[in-house]
């Protein structure tokens, strides 16, 4: 079973690699990200309160988000050799209770896969992508974000020992590669 939550800044390709391995091993993947922006785009309560904080580039609230991963987990693990948490724990709360949903669940192997890339490569690839969301001004937001709540994250599960870093620049099949040997 792989308990897997991918980790790094906006842009440094954890949606590409957490959907390649997901794919490969069969695991669940949850994509905080593409679930938010499909609510946004369907209109729902949740979108129409997400697309509020996303337009200013600020994270939405813990307690909305930790139902969302409880609620996924719980309908999506059946039939799957584990999971792979993309953009979620984004806080050191969310992670603390994370950790609590883990044990109650058994799942007690998790690993945090670090990949890293520096922020000028990080807003060079976000500028490309070509989303509403991804000017240059909003990127910078958002890294700011990340490195004020987001990262102190990496700083809790290494002080777990669950994290392992890998190099996040490369081609993508390189970079999945590295992934899969340390899987």
């Amino acid at each position: 079973m792989h308990e897997l939550i991918i980790f790094g800044p906006p842009g440094v390709g954890k949606g590409t690699q957490s959907e390649m391995i997901a794919r490969n091993l069969n695991l669940f993947h949850f994509s905080t990200g593409e679930f938010l922006r499909k609510e946004i785009e369907e209109g729902s309560d949740l979108g129409i309160e997400a697309k509020h904080t996303v337009e200013k580039g600020m994270l939405v609230p813990d307690e909305i988000m930790i139902g969302i991963v409880v609620k996924a987990l719980r309908e999506n693990l059946k039939d799957k050799n584990g999971f792979i948490l993309d953009g979620f724990p984004r806080t050191n709360e969310q992670a603390k209770a994370l950790d609590v949903i883990f044990n109650k669940m058994n799942l007690t192997e998790i690993k945090v896969l670090y990949l890293i890339v520096n922020e000028d490569e990080l807003v060079s690839r976000l500028v490309k992508r070509g989303r509403v969301d991804d000017s240059e001004d909003i990127i910078r937001k958002r890294l700011k974000i990340y490195n004020d709540s987001t990262r102190p994250v990496l700083e809790y599960y290494q002080n777990e020992g669950k994290v392992v870093e890998i190099d996040g620049v490369g081609e993508i099949d390189e970079i999945y590669s590295k992934i899969l040997n340390i899987l």
